[in-house]
């Protein structure tokens, strides 16, 4: 279970970092989106990135499972992950 969890984390942190949405627009709630996942609570997320989608039983099921893994990562790992996220924000900012 903590391998398939691993492996969502890192399609998430792949999408948002690899460019893959292709307006600044949706980049911006992509980052957002994964700040708040690192940093913020569930209820952050659905009132900040996800605030203009409906999000539906599952997926917030899922959301709340992925948060639960990342909240359980390692503090080094969290801070990996955050370091990288202000890479990624850095280098858009000079775009």
């Amino acid at each position: 279970m903590k391998g398939s969890r691993a492996l969502l984390l890192a399609a998430l942190i792949w999408l948002c970092t690899c460019g893959l949405a292709t307006g600044e627009d949706t980049n911006e709630i992509f980052m957002d989106f994964l700040q708040t996942l690192l940093v913020g609570s569930p209820e952050e997320l659905y009132e900040g990135p996800l605030g203009q989608y409906d999000v539906n039983a599952d997926a917030k099921a899922a959301m709340a499972e992925l948060k639960s893994c990342i909240d359980g990562l390692q503090p080094m790992h969290k801070a990996e992950l955050i370091k990288l996220l202000v890479q990624v924000l850095g280098s858009q900012d000079g775009s």
